[in-house]
């Protein structure tokens, strides 16, 4: 008689975080793509939209990061909107209040991102500790 048996019975770890290097390194690409490509179809000077791509980047690269990661991820997503986003392009400028608004808008996405991804695995390890055998 054959009798079938699930292959993943055992606890699985809750996923680690990517290493903080190789976020920044994907941080680092894909904003230089993400403007050059908005660049591309919407021109330059568009900043609230390429803030707000830049700032979906950041939580996206947020979801498999950990939280040591977000200080640098913000920075080098500011570092490519204020680099290339903004005329003149190629020139990095300080511009007090904005810059900061910017950052800290970077700042909080790749920690939301953070966030919910450490929520969702906390919540998905929870529930396959908690669920009876029978139940599955």
């Amino acid at each position: 008689m054959i009798e079938w048996v699930p292959l993943g019975g055992g606890a699985r770890p809750v996923p680690r975080p990517v290493a903080a290097p190789l976020v920044w390194a994907g941080a680092f690409g894909g904003a230089l793509g993400l403007v050059a490509l908005l660049n591309g179809t919407v021109g330059v000077g568009r900043t609230g939209l390429a803030l707000a791509a830049l700032s979906l980047l950041a939580a996206l690269l947020g979801l498999c990061a950990p939280f040591t990661a977000a200080p640098g991820t913000a920075v080098l997503c500011w570092l490519s909107l204020n680099g290339f986003a903004i005329p003149p392009a190629g020139t990095l400028t300080w511009a007090g209040r904005r810059d900061a608004v910017w950052l800290a808008c970077l700042f909080g996405a790749a920690l939301v991102g953070t966030a919910l991804a450490r929520l969702f695995h906390a919540r998905a390890a929870y529930r396959r500790l908690t669920t009876e055998p029978g139940d599955v």
